[in-house]
């Protein structure tokens, strides 16, 4: 099983670029307006809509990879940094009632990831994690998650 998402982006070409970078591979399929990467690891399958023809950019809170060691996490942030792709990195984080360390990035629509290990599960107290995720590049490591 592998989940699928689909968002719809501003500029095909740019996104596919991005994420081309994050990935480290071509997408499976790509037309003028569409792109589908078919990843393996990690398992998804994800697809670009080129937004046209009155189609509205995404808009989602975030989306994110859990990995299965902070030693990934690492690795991760390391690989995409390598790359050239800007990271947010917080460690030892209370974030979405858990303990985690992980990093963020921005594709070219502004949509956040987060690459992330769950080190604890938190008690579910107080009110519900904040709305904002952070900007890379545009704020510190104190920012909160979720």
């Amino acid at each position: 099983m592998r989940a699928h998402i689909s968002i719809n982006v501003t500029n095909l070409e740019k996104s596919v670029a991005f994420y081309r970078n994050v990935f480290g591979q071509e997408p499976q399929k790509k037309s003028a307006t569409y792109a589908k990467f078919d990843l393996k690891q990690p398992a998804l399958n994800f697809a670009m809509h080129e937004a046209v023809e009155g189609r509205k950019t995404s808009q989602v809170n975030h989306l994110g990879i859990e990995v299965q060691s902070a030693d990934e996490v690492i690795r991760w942030q390391r690989d995409l940094s390598d790359r050239g792709i800007l990271t947010l990195v917080e460690e030892n984080a209370d974030c979405c009632f858990a303990r985690q360390d992980k990093f963020w990035i921005q594709d070219p629509d502004g949509n956040s990831w987060d690459v992330f290990f769950v080190h604890e599960q938190l008690p579910v107290v107080g009110a519900e994690p904040p709305g904002a995720v952070p900007k890379v590049g545009g704020c510190s490591t104190a920012a909160k998650c979720c």
